[in-house]
C-alpha cells in the first residue's frame, strides 16, 4: 500500500527531535510502547553528550514502557522529566538521585491534565501502529494508552508502523475521548462490554512526519512463577469474596473485577478462576496478562475491557490466530476511559491492587520504600480504589526474609487512605475494614494480617498509644520499625524503649 506520508529510518525520525523537547508515546506497560524511534534517540544522546552539547527531553506515556523505551532513554540519561509512571530499574535510580523530575500521577488524570497545558506544548508524539490509511486512520496495536490524546495534542507525529502486530486488530480498540469541562457530559458505559467511539484513531495528514517501518514484538518480561505466599493470598480473596456473595453484600451474579498487574494479580485472579464459588465474571481493568485471556478462553471470565494486553508472544500468536473469538470478549480502551472512576462507580467495580506497606489504620503505601525512595509510581491504583464498591490491597506480610514487616504502625508514605481502603490482605489472612473505627481496624490488622514475627511487636505498639483515642498513634513510635532497619537492618530487633 501507497501512503502519502515519508518512509523514514529510526535515526532520521530521531533526528527530528530536538533537545528540550517534550515527547509524548502511545502504548501502556511494554505493550505497543515505541521499539525503534526512542533507542535512535538515545544513541543521538549520547553522540550530543559525547561533543559537550545538552540533550535530554520530556517523556509522557500511559504508564511503564518498555526497555527500547525507558530502558534506553535512561541509560543514555536522554529524560529531563517523566509523568506519569515507569518500571525501569535505570530510571528508578535517576529519580532518586534527583537526575530526572518525576511527576508521579494518577493514569486517568494525566489525559486531561495534557489538554489542560498543565505540562507546557507537546511537540512529538511517537505511537505504534498495525496500519494506517492515506487520510490518517491508525490502527493501534496491543494497548491504547494515552496514544489518542498524544496524537491530537503534538504538533508532529511519528508512526512506528510494526509488521509483527497483526492488522487483523482492527476492530479490538474502543476510542473516545471525553470533552473538556464545561462541557464534559457522561461517559455512556452502562456495561462492561459497551461500545462507545471508534475503532481507529484520526490525526490531521499534515502532522504526520514520517512512518518507521518495524517488525518486533512487545517487550513483555515474564512474570516469575507463583510462590506458597502468592498462592495463599489469592485463594484468601476468592475465599473474602465467596463468603461475601454467600451473605448477600455482593450480588449473586458478582460484579466486574479491576486488577493491578504483576505476580501477586496472577495469582489472585487464577484463584477467582478456580473457585467453584466464584461465579464467571468480568473485568474493567487497565491491564490483562495471560492469566485472563486463559479464563477467557475456558469461560471463566466472560468479557475483559482493558486499556493493555500486557501478554506473552506466545499468548498473542494465539490472540491473532483465534482473533475473530477474542474480539467479542475483548475490547481496547484509552486508559482515560478504561481507569475512569465515574465509570468504575456507576459498574460497581471490586478494585485489587498491591501494596508495598500497609498501617494499623488501614492507609496503603503504592510507592515509596521506607517512605522516600520512590519504586515506580501509583499507577491506576487510586483511580479505582476510592471509586470501587470494595477496594482490597494486598501484599506478603514481610520482605527482605522477613526483615521487614509489610505492616506497620504508621505507612512512611500515604498513597491511599484510611477511607479508601476497605479490605486487607497477606498470605496470613484477611482484615475486613468495613463499618470499622480506627482502633478496631488495628487489632483486626494485627489479629489477621500480621506475620507472627511481628505479632507481639504490634500488640505492644498499641499499648504506648494513649487511650482514649480514635487513632492507634504514637508521635514517639510511629516509625520505629522503619528507624529500627535504617539501624540494625531487621525490624524485628525493634526495642519500642529506644523510640522515646
Amino acid at each position: 500500500m501507497s501512503l502519502p506520508f515519508p518512509i523514514l529510518t529510526a535515526d532520521e525520525a530521531a533526528d527530528l527531535i530536538q533537545n528540550g523537547q517534550t515527547i509524548g508515546v502511545g502504548g501502556f506497560t511494554a505493550a505497543a510502547s515505541p521499539k525503534a524511534v526512542t533507542p535512535a534517540l538515545a544513541n543521538k544522546a549520547k553522540r550530543e553528550h559525547e561533543a559537550g552539547r545538552p540533550f535530554k527531553v520530556g517523556v509522557m506515556s500511559g504508564a511503564s514502557t518498555g526497555k527500547s523505551c525507558d530502558g534506553a532513554l535512561a541509560e543514555a540519561e536522554a529524560i529531563s522529566f517523566r509523568t506519569p509512571y515507569q518500571g525501569n530499574p535505570t530510571l528508578r535510580k535517576l529519580f532518586n538521585e534527583g537526575k530526572v523530575n518525576y511527576f508521579d500521577m494518577h493514569l486517568s488524570l494525566t489525559p486531561q491534565a495534557a489538554r489542560y497545558g498543565f505540562f507546557g506544548k507537546m511537540n512529538w508524539a511517537i505511537v505504534e501502529a498495525c496500519d494506517i490509511t492515506t487520510g490518517g486512520g491508525i490502527v493501534l496495536t496491543s494497548a491504547v494508552g494515552n496514544a489518542y490524546t498524544y496524537l491530537k495534542l503534538a504538533e508532529k507525529v511519528i508512526i512506528e508502523l510494526n509488521a509483527a502486530q497483526s492488522k487483523n486488530l482492527l476492530g479490538m480498540h474502543d476510542i473516545y475521548e471525553p470533552r473538556d469541562p464545561p462541557f464534559r457530559r457522561e461517559i455512556p458505559i452502562f456495561s462492561v462490554s459497551d461500545r462507545i467511539g471508534s475503532p481507529i484513531c484520526v490525526v490531521d495528514p499534515a502532522k504526520i512526519a514520517g512512518i518507521v517501518l518495524t517488525d518486533k514484538p512487545d517487550e513483555v518480561a515474564p512474570f516469575e512463577p507463583p510462590t506458597p505466599e502468592t498462592d495463599q493470598i489469592g485463594q484468601n480473596v476468592a475465599d473474602f469474596f465467596a463468603a461475601d456473595i454467600k451473605a448477600g453484600r455482593i450480588p449473586a451474579s458478582f460484579l466486574p473485577l479491576q486488577s493491578g498487574v504483576g505476580n501477586i494479580a496472577n495469582a489472585v485472579i487464577g484463584a477467582l478462576g478456580r473457585s467453584p464459588d466464584i461465579p464467571a465474571f468480568e473485568m474493567y481493568t487497565e491491564v490483562l496478562q495471560d492469566s485472563v485471556l486463559a479464563l477467557v478462553e475456558n469461560g471463566r471470565c466472560t468479557f475483559g475491557s482493558t486499556c493493555s494486553l500486557t501478554v506473552s508472544q506466545d499468548m498473542m500468536k494465539k490472540l491473532v490466530a483465534d482473533i475473530g473469538f477474542y474480539k467479542k470478549h475483548l475490547l481496547l480502551r484509552p486508559q482515560e476511559i478504561s481507569n475512569n472512576p465515574e465509570v468504575a462507580r456507576r459498574l460497581g467495580i471490586i478494585s485489587m491492587n498491591t501494596a508495598i506497606e500497609f498501617d494499623l489504620a488501614g492507609s496503603v503505601n503504592s510507592t515509596h520504600i521506607m517512605g522516600k525512595t520512590m519504586m515506580n509510581g501509583i499507577g491506576g491504583s487510586g483511580d479505582f480504589t476510592r471509586a470501587a464498591y470494595i477496594s482490597v490491597f494486598s501484599c506478603p506480610s514481610v520482605a527482605k526474609g522477613g526483615k521487614i514487616s509489610a505492616v506497620v504502625p504508621v505507612a512512611a508514605h500515604q498513597d491511599h487512605s484510611e477511607h479508601s481502603v476497605q479490605v486487607l490482605v497477606t498470605e496470613q489472612g484477611v482484615a475486613d475494614l468495613r463499618g470499622k473505627d480506627a482502633m478496631q481496624r488495628a487489632k483486626i490488622i494485627i489479629d489477621n494480617c500480621v506475620h507472627p514475627d511481628y505479632k507481639e511487636l504490634m500488640r505492644d505498639y498499641l499499648k504506648y498509644v494513649k487511650t482514649p483515642t480514635h487513632q492507634p498513634f504514637d508521635a514517639a513510635k510511629a516509625f520505629a520499625f522503619h528507624r529500627e532497619f535504617a539501624d540494625s537492618g531487621d525490624m524485628r530487633n525493634t526495642d519500642w524503649g529506644k523510640y522515646l
